[in-house]
């Protein structure tokens, strides 16, 4: 079972996963139906950051993981050298 702290961390990323979501689908989805000249695109960044953001955070992610998992192959294989 989750103690407390865990529950209060899983709900405050949850909450930011969608704050994230809901500004990301107003952002690429309603805002092209908008008139530029509406108050509410001060809030948002210009369109061609819609592309740049997730794909430079797919890539960070991709490089994270594969760090990660070359990390714990060196370490397995250190390991297995000294029981050899």
């Amino acid at each position: 079972m989750a103690t407390g702290t865990d529950q209060v961390v899983g709900l405050g990323l949850v909450a930011v996963s969608l704050v994230i979501f809901t500004y990301y689908t107003v952002w690429v989805i309603l805002l092209p139906f908008i008139d530029s000249q509406h108050a509410i695109h001060k809030y948002f960044l210009p369109r061609a950051y819609a592309v740049g953001i997730p794909l430079a955070a797919g890539l960070l992610l991709l490089l994270l993981v594969g760090v990660f998992i070359t990390y714990v192959m060196l370490k397995n294989q250190k390991v297995t050298r000294k029981v050899q």
